[in-house]
């Protein structure tokens, strides 16, 4: 080949090379600047934001510093006022310190002058006591112990009197909630008042009845006697006579029979026998129906008949003109309510109250008390033990074992003491009364006495120039011990003395 070719070929390629080095130069330079002039735009927009970054900033501390001096300012106006109030109280300290130490002199000098007196009364006392040691022929440990023994035993039963009357009273006042409790089972059950006293005295058609009933040579009437177990007394008593038995069914028995009798008009030994055995099923059945009756009504379940039986022998029962068999009704149906109102197992305490007088329908030949009767002729036939203890403990013979029984003694008293649910004879009522006043009167320094809310209060006036407040005090504890000791009465009977000084002057 041509060698000029080579060399234009290579002069071509050395031109060829050097283009390419100057254009790959230019692009890398134009390339720098390009990213050059970038950098100066974000550098530039960084240091834009940047300052305003920074005066945001400056702003923000501004406020701050402006917001801390406020605070700063307030909290300075506050160290100052309770500075203030710290001086007057330091100022108030100080005054207060000083009359202290001026009412402490004063003090000191009254108890040194007390100090002085003491020191006389002992001396005086000293005195005295010699002389009552030379008067008295005794010895001051000898004169102690006897005293010490006489104040023991008059303490002792002060002691549980006050304890007594204490646990009284706070059962009878109670708080709010327990008188609003009781006065709205008294309005819920809203028994009738006082039920008649069965009467024991059967009308005749005529006086020649009587005749009748004695028989010949008082056949007829010794008859009726031995048959009924009663007496029956026949007096002047115009066109009656009068059946007296301790059992108040076999009177309700002999009533009833002696009043067929007199209606039928055939009064004789056989004919007596056969009528009281057809009234004694009747009686019997009377009882019966009115022991499940009272059950129904009380809303007492799962009893035995035979506790039943003897519960309907209460229809014939009263007390105070009350019906025993209506007191035991009303009295599970306070239960009850009491129960459910505080939160006590209403069963057993309806159970309880319906049978706490279960013992009175017992016969009058056995011996114990109602209550114990009651409670030990309920175990024998199964009755829950709680129940059996609410029957016991209703008089406080035993110790009450549950709240149930608390609330039957209370819903006993409760129907007991409400108004118009016994009766009392007027005239004992009124001797009474009149024993309680005679009574506090024969005190020495009573000026009068009053008998008050039905006997059960007595308020006493006393002379303030013999009694003083002290003696006041014994006053009423001696007076109520002597009416413990002398006086029959129903729950307790308060002593208030009063003691009252007047003093009068006239202006001229």
């Amino acid at each position: 080949m041509n060698p000029i070719f080579y060399i234009v070929e290579v002069i071509t390629l050395i031109i060829g090379l050097a283009a390419g080095y100057f254009f790959s130069r230019y692009q890398y330079e134009k390339a720098m600047r390009e990213q050059q002039e970038k950098a100066e735009d974000i550098l530039k927009a960084a240091t834009e934001q940047a300052r305003l970054i920074e005066i945001q900033a400056r702003d923000n501390a501004l406020k701050v510093v402006q917001s801390a001096e406020a605070e700063l300012a307030q909290r300075r106006s506050e160290i100052n006022r309770e500075e203030d109030r710290l001086q007057k109280r330091r100022a108030e300290l100080d005054n207060r310190l000083e009359r202290l130490e001026q009412r402490e002199q004063m003090l000191n000098k009254r108890q040194s002058s007390i100090d002085r007196r003491a020191n006389e009364i002992e001396k005086l006392y000293e005195d005295e006591l010699k002389k009552l040691q030379e008067i008295s022929q005794m010895t001051q440990e000898q004169a102690r112990e006897i005293l010490l023994a006489e104040v023991e035993k008059e303490a002792r039963g002060d002691m549980a009197r006050i304890i007594r009357q204490i646990e009284t009273e706070a059962r009878e006042e109670g708080e709010k909630r327990a008188r609003k409790l009781i006065a709205d089972a008294i309005q819920r059950v809203a028994s009738e008042h006082v039920a008649e006293v069965t009467s024991a005295v059967v009308p005749l058609p005529n006086e020649e009845m009587k005749g009748r009933i004695v028989g010949r040579n008082g056949r007829n009437i010794r008859a009726f006697e031995q048959a009924a177990g009663v007496d029956v007394i026949v007096d002047d008593t115009p066109e009656a006579v009068t059946i007296s038995c301790f059992d108040s069914v076999r009177r309700e028995i002999a009533r009833r029979a002696l009043t067929r009798l007199t209606i039928d008009g055939r009064i004789h030994p056989a004919h007596i026998e056969k009528i009281l055995e057809d009234e004694t099923k009747a009686v019997e059945k009377i009882i019966n129906e009115a022991g499940e009756q009272a059950a129904f009504d009380a809303g007492v379940r799962g009893l035995h008949p035979e506790i039943l039986r003897m519960m309907g022998r209460l229809k014939f029962r009263t007390s105070y003109g009350q019906n025993q068999l209506a007191h035991a009704v009303e009295v599970a149906k306070l239960a009850g309510i009491l129960a459910a109102e505080l939160g006590a197992n209403v069963e057993i305490a309806k159970q309880g109250a319906f049978l706490h007088d279960i013992g009175k329908a017992m016969d009058h030949n056995q011996e114990g008390t109602h209550a114990i009767l009651g409670a030990e002729f309920c175990k024998r036939y199964g009755v829950h033990p709680l129940v059996v203890n609410a029957i016991a403990s209703h008089h406080h013979e035993v110790e009450q074992e549950s709240v149930e029984a608390v609330i039957a003694e209370a819903a006993d008293a409760i129907s007991g003491a409400r108004p118009g649910a016994r009766r009392e004879d007027l005239e004992a009522y009124i001797k009474r009364i009149r024993t309680l006043e005679d009574m506090a009167n024969s005190f020495k320094g009573v000026s009068q006495a009053f008998a008050i809310q039905a006997g059960r209060e007595v308020r006493i006036i006393v002379k303030p120039e013999e009694i003083d407040d002290l003696e006041s005090t014994r006053l009423a504890r001696d007076i109520a011990k002597k009416i413990e000791e002398t006086m029959q009465y129903p729950g307790q009977i308060k002593v208030t003395v009063i003691r009252e000084t007047r003093a009068v002057d006239y202006a001229k």
